[in-house]
């Protein structure tokens, strides 16, 4: 009876674990759908992630001040150069090129354009660690690449904006968040996943609050309540609880499992943008698409199979 109540909370944990991650998933996707809707209303980028952070930027305070209650040792200067650096390079960085992008290509192909991070971790880890790159993986990078170009080509018949200067800003942004990823498993082995994450965060808020008041004038602010109403729902559901149920995600499934769930995030984007912004789908959006995310699923088993 006891082996049996314990299979059940492993089976609940674990169903847990994936729900956590599908909702992660989703959350991270619709943050392209509101970033373009909130710039039909002629909104900046450097005004819109700024107003993002703001709304988001209380919860990572006080989780960091909850988590430092719970860890009396403070950061050593190491540590702190590195949630400094890796905050810049990963969170405020990657975010504002990303919302840059995303006024000149479709949600779609943007969601897509960010899925190559796997494809870009493993050939900075190449670089970096001196390590080979099996045919597989390289097959696997060639397919995810390949559909890339087929949502381009899409987009471009579609006239879909300035698309080359788009996408070169959300590949830039995929390649900063790349290099966080690589630098951020020493961090977060040293520091605490949720530690980290906060206090990175909290530096991404301070960077992008910054930013917009160098840039911009406080009448920048003078904006319609609708880009408000959709800042305030991009930082909590496409910020804050995303960051914290992949937390949680991976604390019951593991990394690699989690990662793979992940894949349903650029189709539920293309979906979203389909039902609500009205972008459009083609068979050639539909190909391509299958090639990425064909691509990334066999680097993420064959990450996953290494790390086994």
């Amino acid at each position: 009876m006891a082996s049996h109540t314990g299979s059940t909370f492993v089976n609940r944990d674990v169903l847990l674990g994936v729900v956590f991650a599908l909702l992660a998933a989703v959350g991270f996707s619709a943050k392209a759908i509101l970033v373009k809707l909130a710039y039909l209303d002629h909104v900046d980028a450097v005004t819109l992630l700024a107003l993002r952070m703001v709304f988001s930027v209380p919860f990572f305070i006080a989780v960091a001040i909850w988590v430092q209650r719970r860890h009396a040792a403070p950061l050593d200067r190491h540590d702190r150069l590195l949630v400094l650096g890796l905050g810049l390079i990963g969170y405020y960085c990657s975010s504002f090129l990303d919302f840059l992008g995303l006024q000149y290509i479709s949600a779609g192909l943007e969601r897509l354009i960010l899925f190559l991070y796997p494809t870009m971790t493993v050939m900075l880890a190449a670089i970096l660690y001196k390590r080979a790159i099996g045919r597989k993986v390289i097959a696997a990078m060639a397919l995810s690449y390949a559909g890339i170009a087929l949502v381009f080509l899409h987009d471009v018949g579609a006239k879909e904006g300035s698309i080359v200067l788009g996408s070169a800003l959300v590949f830039a942004s995929t390649l900063s968040y790349s290099i966080y990823l690589v630098g951020a498993g020493h961090a977060i082995a040293r520091i605490g996943t949720l530690r980290f994450t906060a206090y990175a965060m909290v530096v991404a808020s301070a960077a992008s609050l910054l930013q917009f008041l160098v840039m911009r004038p406080l009448s920048a602010l003078d904006l319609p309540l609708r880009v408000y109403e959709l800042s305030i729902a991009m930082a909590i559901f496409s910020t804050v609880l995303p960051v914290f149920l992949l937390s949680f995600a991976i604390r019951r499934i593991g990394s690699g499992s989690a990662s793979l769930i992940g894949t349903v995030g650029p189709v539920s984007t293309i979906y979203m943008a389909y039902v609500i912004l009205g972008e459009s789908i083609s068979l050639l959006q539909i190909a391509g698409s299958g090639l990425v995310l064909s691509g990334v699923l066999i680097i993420s088993l064959n990450s996953k199979k290494e790390a086994g």
